[in-house]
């Protein structure tokens, strides 16, 4: 009886030792060993081997069989913790494959730690960059897109950027997380790029990025790590963390007023988001961080009873998020938005129609750059109507008034804007030296940018208390010039604006050394020293510039002739964005030596200039024409002669005599062509003329220069009865006077020219060699200004 229980107690005995082994050693889904196929004994060698040659033949890009992939991942985990002597003894012993450890209560809760996976021995002679997701290659990000595109534009939205490889394994882990997240956050706006370390390691090592997979962010040029476990609600935490802190203001009952009040001292309109939920949304800080510089952002939190003042004051419907524009009014807003799903384009074009206040202050340069652009073509002109005044409190009725007219202009191409004359009291000085001696307090002037360089035509309008019959004069004004540009009578160069702001740089130098304080502690808990080098090589740099500019301005002498050369430079910048590349301007002499090769063989698109003088006038009409077209000569395209009517007369009226602009009577016409000036298209056989006409304004301006008239720029005249003529004797300085002043139109002819708005008289062929007089004299004049 005994010897027949053996058996079965020993199988039962064997049965529960088979039950606890495998429940000590397999206590996961999967036996490891079995997957790479070693025995439990095997070495960290022959684990190593065998794991090189299945991660070949099961690479997804290399086995095509429905279940590559899961075994892949497979292979890739149980090399993974069997490669590692405490993982592996963790897993014979307790069977544990999952290295991730349970989330702390703290913000991030616990940190991934195994985000870092060795690949330093994977040098497989196949390349998968060509089977990439699709997803990563859209990203894809290249070193000079991310320094041309990617840092500029992180000034106005956050970059995600992932690092990643061709062989990162670990990577496939967290590419579900990482698809889920970019889906979500692109849609708010937020950029997203994937680094290949093996094809952009340059851009790998300038973020300091070192170890695959790792994920990073980018927000006003400044790199970000993030260290934490994968998952959406990190990385979600980890982008409102990247926004500066102080973008949206909560407001409420108590503070609601003082902040919409905020827009005279902010010179921004005020934008109110009313929500029932407590936290601020993620896209309306994106939108608040793009839009920063140009709008003041507030938030509003349904679900308090301190809001439900100003819920029922602007009328808030409780189920949909609503948002408000306020400007110069604060009892109403400018425009209004209310749906419950806002989306990016529809707030991105709500706050593009609102950037500005109905009659903004200009308080730099910037801001006068985006409001009066620069004007590019004849039916793209923009008008800016500027009120000269006071801050001082006696003004405020004058604003008031000016607000309340421009409140009823609906052309875009006037815009409204006011300055105050003590803090821009260099652009003031230019625009109020007019006729009158007695300035006004205020006065409207009406202008329009010609150039980058700050060039500007403009008219002082009226003085401005802000009466009806201001208004309506102001208004006759504006109908005038839409029909006739030409009343703007007065040119000059205006100096850049001054920055009013400046003194808010230093608190918001203060806040961003606080964020960097932050975001150094943290790198300094959680970072290696190799990922602080980049950061710490920043601070330092950025130190020794700031120390060493102090230095140098310490010891150095006075910059004044620096500014001056800056302000000659400006000055002399042409019209066109072409920068002058001498210093004198080349004029050749049109001969028979040089006729055929500056005119009738002239390269198709160039054009010969030609002045027209005699032998007395050729000094003064020389100078005066080298000044006029200094502004142009970095043109290629364009070349400059002069033609000598003493010996050329002949030439002249055959070449007038084939087009309609000839006022003469043929060749032996005595029409005195003196100060004409000629654009000669050799290869498309056209010409355009410049006629002289001098009105005698130049006396009357030097008069009325010396009793007070604008120093900032020169009157231009447009008819014949804007001054009288002198009836006294000309004596020799005044007919030098008036020859010098034949060319005052110069340039704004050039200036068409250029546009090809000038009219074209077509001939059918360039007069003979024989109407030029034999000569052997070729002069060359160097105009230098």
């Amino acid at each position: 009886m005994t010897g027949s229980k053996t058996p079965v107690l020993l199988a039962a005995v064997a049965f529960v030792s088979a039950v606890m082994l495998t429940g000590v050693s397999h206590g996961s889904e999967m036996d490891l060993y079995k997957i790479l196929g070693v025995t439990r004994s095997a070495s960290q060698a022959e684990i190593k081997k065998v794991y090189k040659r299945l991660a070949k033949e099961w690479h997804p890009d290399k086995n095509k069989s429905p279940g590559a992939e899961d075994m892949f991942i497979k292979i890739t985990k149980s090399y993974e913790i069997l490669s590692s002597e405490n993982k592996r003894t963790n897993y014979d012993r307790y069977g544990q494959t999952d290295d991730s450890q349970p989330y702390s209560s703290g913000r991030y809760s616990h940190r991934h730690d195994s985000f870092y996976f060795d690949e330093s021995f994977f040098s497989f002679p196949f390349d998968s960059k060509n089977h990439r997701d699709f997803t990563d290659r859209k990203y894809i990000l290249h070193f000079n897109q991310y320094v041309s595109d990617v840092v500029p534009d992180s000034y106005k939205r956050p970059y995600l950027i992932k690092i990643t490889s061709d062989w990162c394994f670990s990577c496939i882990h967290i590419e579900p997380v990482w698809k889920e997240v970019v889906q979500e956050m692109e849609t708010l706006g937020i950029g997203i790029g994937v680094v290949d370390v093996g094809n952009e390691r340059r851009l790998a090592n300038h973020l300091g990025a070192h170890r695959t997979p790792s994920i990073l962010g980018v927000i006003n040029g400044k790199v970000t790590f993030f260290h934490y476990a994968v998952a959406k609600e990190h990385l979600k935490q980890f982008i409102e963390d990247l926004l500066p802190q102080r973008l949206v203001e909560r407001v409420t009952d108590k503070n609601g007023f003082e902040f919409l009040n905020s827009w005279h001292e902010l010179n921004k309109p005020n934008v109110l988001l009313f929500d029932q939920v407590p936290v601020v949304p993620l896209l309306y800080k994106l939108t608040a961080f793009a839009y920063k510089d140009y709008l003041q952002f507030g938030y509003v939190d349904q679900g308090l009873s301190e809001t439900s003042s100003l819920q029922k004051q602007f009328n808030i419907n409780t189920y949909a998020p609503t948002m408000l524009v306020f400007k110069e009014n604060i009892d109403k807003p400018a425009d209004i938005i209310q749906t419950k799903g806002l989306k990016k384009l529809i707030i991105d074009e709500f706050m593009s129609n609102n950037k500005c206040l109905l009659v903004p202050r200009l308080v730099n340069q910037k801001f006068f750059d985006e409001l009066c652009p620069v004007k590019q073509f004849h039916r793209r002109r923009k008008y800016c109507v500027l009120l000269i005044t006071g801050d001082e409190e006696s003004f405020s009725f004058g604003k008031h008034e000016f607000f309340s007219f421009a409140s009823t202009n609906s052309k875009d191409v006037i815009r409204f804007a006011y300055v105050y004359q003590r803090l821009q009291q260099p652009l003031c000085d230019i625009f109020m030296q007019y006729k009158d001696n007695a300035l006004p307090p205020t006065q409207v002037v009406v202008l329009e940018r010609r150039n980058a360089g700050g060039k500007v035509l403009f008219k002082p309008v009226t003085a401005w208390n802000g009466s009806e019959e201001n208004k309506q004069h102001l208004l006759e004004e504006l109908e005038h010039l839409q029909r006739d540009p030409s009343i703007l009578i007065y040119d000059a160069v205006l100096p850049d604006l001054n920055n009013e702001f400046a003194s808010v740089f230093v608190i918001r130098w203060i806040y961003a050394t606080y964020d960097y304080i932050s975001d150094i502690t943290d790198d300094i808990l959680h970072n290696n020293w190799r990922e602080m080098m980049p950061l710490l090589s920043l601070i330092f740099s950025a130190l020794f510039i700031l120390f060493g500019t102090v230095v140098i301005q310490a010891f150095s002498d006075s910059s004044d002739d620096n500014q001056s050369k800056l302000r000659a430079k400006d000055f002399t910048k042409a019209e066109n964005g072409w920068p002058p590349k001498k210093n004198f301007v080349e004029v050749t002499e049109l001969t028979d030596i040089t006729y055929t090769s500056n005119l009738v063989k002239l390269r198709p698109g160039h054009m010969n200039i030609v002045l027209v003088l005699t032998d007395a006038s050729k000094n003064i009409l020389l100078s005066k024409f080298a000044k006029e077209v200094y502004s142009f000569t970095g043109s290629l395209t364009l070349h400059y002669s002069f033609l000598n009517i003493d010996k050329h007369s002949q030439w002249m009226n055959a070449l007038l005599g084939q087009t309609d602009a000839n006022e003469g009577g043929g060749e032996n016409d005595k029409t005195d062509y003196t100060g004409y000036v000629l654009a000669l298209n050799g290869h498309k056989k056209y010409l355009c003329l410049f006629k002289p006409v001098y009105t005698g304004e130049d006396l009357n301006i030097k008069s009325f220069e010396e009793k007070g008239g604008p120093t900032g720029g020169r009157l231009r005249s447009t008819s014949h009865d804007d001054y009288p003529l002198w009836k006294s004797s000309r004596t020799r300085n005044i007919s030098t006077l008036q020859m010098h002043h034949k060319l005052d139109r110069l340039g704004l002819w050039m200036e068409r020219l250029i546009e090809g708005t000038l009219p074209r008289c077509y001939i059918s062929a360039w007069p003979g060699l024989d109407k030029i007089t034999p000569s052997k004299k070729m002069e060359v004049y160097q105009g230098r200004t």
